[in-house]
C-alpha cells in the first residue's frame, strides 16, 4: 500500500518552475494542410513518390525480384545536411539498382515525442 504523502498522478502537470526552464523561445510549425497550400508538390515529386510505392508494392508482391530496404534517418533536424544524405543515397541507389531497391524514409516530425524536440 502507498503511503498518503506519495504524489499521485492527478496531482503531476505543468509546474512553470520545473518544465521548461532551459527554453528561451520557440516558433510554432505552421500546420500540415497550409505547408501543402503554400507549397504544393510538384509534379516531379508526385512521380517519384508514386513509382517508389508501386516498385515497393511489386517487390513485396514478388513481382519485382529485387531485394527492398528502407532505410533512414529517423527523423531530421537539419535540412541541410538531410538533402546531402539524400543525395549520396540516390546516389547509390542507383549504383545498385539492379538488385536492390532503396527507399529512403524519414519523419520531419515525430508524432510520440511530446517533449523535447518535435521536429522541422
Amino acid at each position: 500500500s502507498r503511503s498518503s504523502s506519495t504524489m499521485s498522478e492527478s496531482n503531476l502537470s505543468f509546474s512553470a518552475d520545473v518544465d521548461d526552464t532551459n527554453v528561451e523561445s520557440f516558433t510554432p510549425v505552421i500546420p500540415p494542410a497550409c505547408l501543402i497550400e503554400d507549397e504544393p508538390l510538384s509534379h516531379t515529386a508526385h512521380a517519384t513518390v508514386k513509382m517508389g510505392r508501386q516498385q515497393a508494392k511489386d517487390v513485396l508482391a514478388g513481382v519485382d525480384d529485387r531485394v527492398l530496404v528502407i532505410v533512414g534517418p529517423c527523423s531530421i533536424h537539419d535540412t541541410v545536411a538531410g538533402k546531402e544524405y539524400a543525395q549520396k543515397l540516390k546516389k547509390l541507389a542507383d549504383e545498385v539498382a539492379e538488385d536492390v531497391l532503396i527507399i529512403m524514409r524519414v519523419y520531419f516530425e515525430k508524432p510520440r515525442t511530446t517533449v523535447g524536440w518535435k521536429g522541422l
